[in-house]
């Protein structure tokens, strides 16, 4: 059976909500260089799995993508000098999530430019896929899509099972975000190059490219680019359109848009031979692995109604918030009382409370709101649920957030994961963004989670 009559002819899936896109700021220009801060912080955890280990020590000179912190175990990553400079000190830095951890300080030299001086090209054609996934573990590359997985251990499939289909994910259905729009459209022979390098690696015959019909320009650019590849020996690769809702992004929710076929409830995408990638992942691949380059550096979203100069810029890892927002013409008026910060997008992204927290790996976007544009949801009360079903009619796993906000409301946080599926649960953020009573239903969902984790670590 050929790979067309696998999609599916609905193209989308259950349930889900369209948001206010808020994308045209920004959506049409060109990705920009942001010039390196004085100063980087890179925190050694910076992705799923255990932290790195620094390899290098304060008064060390190092260059731009040499390694100065080594992966601790097969779940974790090494991190890399994102500029030229001289290690200043291994200490506690402040996170997006509050505490402190511990991070390396990076005093970047005046002079340094944006050469990386610390490259070994390879003939990647020569490698096997093995090899293929030890350079890939050596760049340093996680998912670049928020979740922050280490990629070398997303694209190896355990003993026994087989890959058949990469899922490429483009929709980048959060409002406000186009850093993975701006990627397809800039970096689609890279893309296209990191597809099949991804297949070559993972064993999968054909891959698909999913991307939002908000976003033609990006579907044009990679089929010309898969054009201009020919035809491939890892085999086919397609880009397709699926209608624009929120949360397409959700690799279950593409998975059924694409092929009408859902993930079992507790399952992965490997339990159905596919195997989910985001575009800028697999576009830094294309782009670092032949070079023989690590991931020092990438494209960040900077929006919302309190930034002058709104676009998708390429950001050195470690390089503070304040310097970026600086950048971009959102300067401090000592303002985190008169604004919000928020990492990512709007749904699920996380508000920070100091801007001397650094762009990381998993960081896609940089939003900022005024006081007046956060005024009318701050002074919101929140009333008892009214039982409309608006969050059950909006849910994309089928669940019922009502339910589920009731039982947090009482505790009774077993009951929630054991027998109304609160593990099926993304936090996407659907319910408490049509919930008439304003119940901070996805807060409650997590705090039920984490209750769930410490018990099962008890």
């Amino acid at each position: 059976m050929g790979l067309l009559n696998l999609f599916s002819s609905r193209k989308t899936f259950d349930h889900g909500i369209h948001p206010v896109e808020h994308k045209e700021q920004t959506a049409d220009k060109p990705i920009r260089r942001l010039s390196f801060a004085p100063e980087l912080v890179l925190p050694l955890s910076q992705h799923r799995g255990a932290p790195s280990r620094p390899i290098v020590k304060a008064g060390q000179e190092v260059v731009r993508g040499e390694p100065i912190a080594e992966a601790d175990g097969y779940f974790s990553v090494p991190i890399h000098a994102p500029a030229d400079g001289v290690i200043r000190a291994i200490d506690l830095a402040p996170t997006a999530e509050g505490p402190r951890i511990p991070a390396i300080f990076l005093k970047v030299h005046r002079a340094s430019n944006q050469e990386i001086l610390y490259d070994m090209p390879r003939h990647l054609s020569v490698l096997t896929p093995d090899e293929l996934i030890d350079a890939v573990r050596a760049a340093g590359l996680v998912g670049l899509g928020g979740a922050a997985f280490p990629s070398h251990v997303k694209m190896k499939p355990p003993e026994g099972r087989k890959i058949e289909t990469l899922v490429v994910n483009g929709c980048e259905c959060e409002p406000y975000l186009t850093c993975d729009h701006r990627v397809m459209v800039e970096e689609s022979d890279y893309l296209v190059r990191g597809i099949r390098y991804a297949m070559r690696v993972t064993g999968a015959t054909r891959a698909i490219v999913g991307i939002e019909d908000n976003k033609p320009d990006a579907r044009a650019a990679l089929r010309a680019a898969i054009a201009r590849a020919g035809t491939v020996a890892e085999g086919e690769i397609h880009a397709e359109l699926v209608p624009t809702k929120y949360p397409q992004g959700s690799e279950k929710m593409l998975i059924m848009a694409l092929f009408g076929a859902e993930v079992p409830s507790g399952a992965l995408p490997l339990s159905m031979g596919m195997v989910v990638n985001n575009v800028g992942t697999l576009a830094a691949l294309g782009r670092l692995l032949p070079a023989g380059q690590a991931l020092t550096e990438r494209v960040v979203t900077v929006t919302g109604p309190g930034v002058a100069r709104p676009g998708d810029y390429r950001v050195a890892l470690g390089t503070p918030l304040k310097f970026v927002l600086d950048y971009a013409g959102a300067p401090a008026v000592d303002a985190m009382e008169a604004r919000q910060v928020i990492l990512g997008g709007p749904m699920m992204g996380q508000a920070i409370a100091s801007l001397d927290v650094p762009i990381t790996k998993g960081v896609s976007g940089v939003l900022v709101f005024r006081h007046e544009d956060m005024a009318e949801r701050e002074g919101r009360h929140t009333y008892p649920c009214i039982k409309c079903g608006e969050c059950v009619e909006s849910c994309p796993m089928g669940l019922n957030p009502s339910t589920l906000g009731m039982l947090a409301a009482k505790r009774e946080y077993d009951l929630m994961g054991s027998a109304y599926h609160l593990g099926d649960c993304f936090e996407c953020g659907c319910c408490t963004y049509v919930c008439p009573s304003s119940i901070p239903l996805v807060q409650q969902f997590r705090v039920a989670k984490q209750i769930l984790r410490e018990r099962a670590a008890a």
